[in-house]
């Protein structure tokens, strides 16, 4: 057997080869019986998956060392987004996990899942007069609300390379999306705002991730954001409840 029909099999007895998604597992099915839901139900990606497909810049062989780390990132910010009991969460050791992003302080599952994925990506050292993202202002619900306001059609998340396999995971991202609505005064631009990052994953013999590294440049990411005339009477609105994250 191959290294990676192995890593299928691992991937299949962690829940995320359940067919609930084409890319997400541990949404529903008898492991998921007793979660505990943000919002009360499961998510649905149909839209975000909507964006996913249709401008992604790889299709990965299914089955691939490739797909595998995807579709296991992409659930874990689904169990990030929609989950509200970290014992919930199947993607990660939830008593032994770190998330470290451009070599700030690791926080622990809980603690990453109290803060929120976009205030854990969006925090800086710069002075408070100098930040446009204020994540210690920001709660979990409020961060979530102004990606998802600015993203109305998803922000999607793809695994752009992978340079090394299990048990530490090495590769490059691509976080995009439509900015179709404001942010934070900002005007929507209708242009594609995107980053691409580097993660190390620790992961265990369940592909259970234990140290994850995130670097990234956020002049890329606020460079796109804050394109568009600033006007502090601009309104936010609602919209649906498809999570999406730092991870999506």
């Amino acid at each position: 057997m191959s290294s990676v029909e192995i890593l299928g099999e691992k991937l299949a007895g962690v829940g995320l080869s359940d067919g609930d998604d084409p890319y997400r597992g541990n949404i529903n099915g008898e492991s998921e019986k007793n979660t505990v839901w943000r919002h009360g139900l499961p998510p649905s990606y149909t839209q975000v998956n909507t964006l996913f497909q249709s401008t992604r810049t790889k299709v990965w062989p299914k089955g691939s060392l490739e797909e595998t780390v995807q579709n296991l990132v992409k659930t874990w910010e689904m169990e990030l987004s929609h989950k509200t009991q970290i014992q919930d969460f199947k993607t990660i050791d939830p008593h032994n996990f770190s998330l470290c992003v451009n070599g700030r302080p690791g926080l622990s599952g809980k603690e990453t899942l109290e803060v929120g994925s976009y205030n854990v990506l969006m925090q800086t050292s710069l002075p408070e007069e100098l930040q446009y993202y204020k994540a210690s202002k920001e709660t979990f619900e409020s961060s979530h609300e102004i990606f998802r306001t600015a993203f109305p059609g998803g922000f999607a998340w793809e695994v752009v390379e992978v340079y090394t396999g299990p048990p530490v995971v090495n590769f490059k991202f691509r976080h995009w999306g439509v900015m179709e609505g404001p942010f934070k005064g900002h005007a929507p631009t209708g242009e594609t705002v995107q980053f691409t990052g580097i993660a190390i994953a620790k992961v265990d013999e369940k592909l259970r991730m234990k140290e994850v590294e995130v670097y990234y440049d956020p002049a890329e990411l606020c460079g796109g954001l804050l394109r568009g005339q600033f006007d502090q009477n601009y309104g936010e609105y609602k919209t649906g409840i498809e999570g999406c994250p730092f991870f999506a």
